[in-house]
This record gives structure tokens, C-alpha cells and sequence, in this order.
């Protein structure tokens, strides 16, 4: 499935209050992926940042606690509303924020930059080869891209029941994608399994997070009711019924 990114902005802008509350296993993404960046290139102290997908400015706030250094930082997400929110999150360093509203695939980049981040977002993309080159470019010869998106087996519990969900590649596959342009410094993968009290609190939990632009109908009550008897069927267990998050995580510097 292509991504409606329409959809996904409409969709992330309707969670716009609701999405750190839920998502828990984005937060964990965004520490393990600063964490890997901090294992993987010691010592660095990138100046000038982009972001793509901020959203809220999860991961803003913590770029800039571990990077106090930063002197100017580009925020790009799909939705212009979440300036305002990223701003009052991060207080004092509103300064050395720009905000692009828009797809970073169309969107020209202003700058040349030290470190391109991005967490829980590239998995959106048309094109990733792509995007990979258009970075390329705009990474200066001794930056660094390090992001997190997710693989095949991710929210693998909505597809088996749905019959939904993207397009994802494998870590090897990513592997290959970003290595044409950059040398590939870590790469790594998890699986996380969210327990939830019912299918229906999945189905808020997707919403509350913007995740359920990936579906591109609204289902009629029928259709709910049998997506919660298939899902509690399938995926019932002590805990409740599960879902599956699996991130993966690369960090590479220019060719």
C-alpha cells in the first residue's frame, strides 16, 4: 500500500492532542535511536540539525538536551500545526528553531546540515532511495543520518486481521537502500509487544497515535465488530490482546 499522505496529515492532526499520551513505544524509539547515535559517533557535535516528522517535538526536546551545542535547528513534519506545540515544548531554544510545513520528499531544504535525524516517520515516504539522495546532498561531508522507522513485522496482529498495513522493508533491504549513498556506521532491530485490555482499545490506541491513516476506509459497525472477534480470537492472551512494534534503527555518514 502507498501511503495517502494526505490522509496521514489529516489523521496525525486529529491526534495531535492525544499522541504522547499513547505513544510509549515511539518515546522508547527516540531514546534508543539518540542512544545508538551516542554509541555509534562519539564525540560529535552537530550544529546545525534537520528533523523530519517532529510531530509534537518528542524527539526535538531530547535532540536538544543531548546536543546542547545546537546552534540552529530545522524542523520539517507534514503538519504546520504542530509548530506551535514543538514550541512550547521546548521553551528557551525556540531561537534556533525553523519550521518547514510539508513533505520533505517536494520540499526544497534551506541548508546544509551536520546531523539529519528522524524518528518513527520514514516508513511514510514514496521514495526512500530518493529522499536518501536529496539528504546525501545537504549532509555536509562529515555529518550524520540516523533514524528509526519500522519493519515487516509491525502492527503484523492489524494486517493478519484487517488485511492493512504498509509496505515494509526488511533491515537487509534498508541496509541496501541507504548504503548506496552513505556508509552504514550500526543498524539494529527490535520487536516490542504492546498489550492492550481489548481490540477496541488497539483500535484507539492506533487512532490516538495518527497510525490509523494507514487505513484508507471507515469501517461500518459490522465491520468493527467482526475485526474484535477475529483479533481476540487470534490475539488474547494473560495480558489482554497484543500488538507488535518493530523498529529499526540505522546510523550512517556520507559516501
Amino acid at each position: 500500500m502507498i501511503p495517502d499522505k494526505r490522509r496521514i496529515k489529516l489523521r496525525f492532526e486529529q491526534a495531535a492532542a492525544t499522541y504522547e499520551q499513547q505513544a510509549t513505544a515511539q518515546a522508547r524509539v527516540a531514546n534508543r535511536l539518540l542512544n545508538l547515535l551516542a554509541e555509534t559517533a562519539s564525540g560529535f557535535k552537530p550544529a546545525d540539525v534537520l528533523e523530519i516528522g517532529c510531530c509534537t517535538g518528542l524527539l526535538t526536546e531530547k535532540t536538544l538536551s543531548r546536543f546542547p551545542g545546537i546552534d540552529h535547528f530545522t524542523l520539517c513534519d507534514l503538519v504546520a500545526a504542530f509548530e506551535q506545540r514543538v514550541c512550547r515544548r521546548i521553551g528557551t531554544h525556540v531561537e534556533k528553531i525553523t519550521f518547514l510545513a510539508g513533505d520533505v520528499e517536494t520540499l526544497p531544504l534551506p541548508d546544509h546540515y551536520d546531523l539529519v535525524i528522524s524518528s518513527s516517520t520514514l516508513h511514510w515516504v514514496h521514495d526512500l532511495p530518493g529522499l536518501c539522495a536529496k539528504l546525501h546532498h545537504h549532509l555536509y561531508p562529515e555529518g550524520v543520518f540516523a533514524f528509526s522507522l519500522y519493519g515487516k513485522e509491525n502492527l503484523r496482529e492489524i494486517r493478519e486481521v484487517a488485511g492493512v498495513g504498509l509496505n515494509y522493508r526488511s533491515l537487509a533491504q534498508l541496509q541496501t537502500v541507504v548504503g548506496e549513498r552513505f556508509v552504514i556506521l550500526a543498524a539494529e532491530e527490535a520487536r516490542e509487544t504492546m498489550w492492550y485490555p481489548s481490540p477496541i482499545a488497539v483500535l484507539q490506541h492506533l487512532r490516538a497515535t495518527g497510525v490509523n491513516s494507514i487505513g484508507q476506509q471507515v469501517w461500518t459497525r459490522r465491520q468493527v465488530a467482526d475485526f474484535v472477534v477475529r483479533y481476540q480470537e487470534r490475539f488474547a492472551g494473560e495480558q489482554g490482546v497484543r500488538l507488535t512494534y518493530h523498529p529499526m534503527f540505522i546510523v550512517a555518514r556520507p559516501r
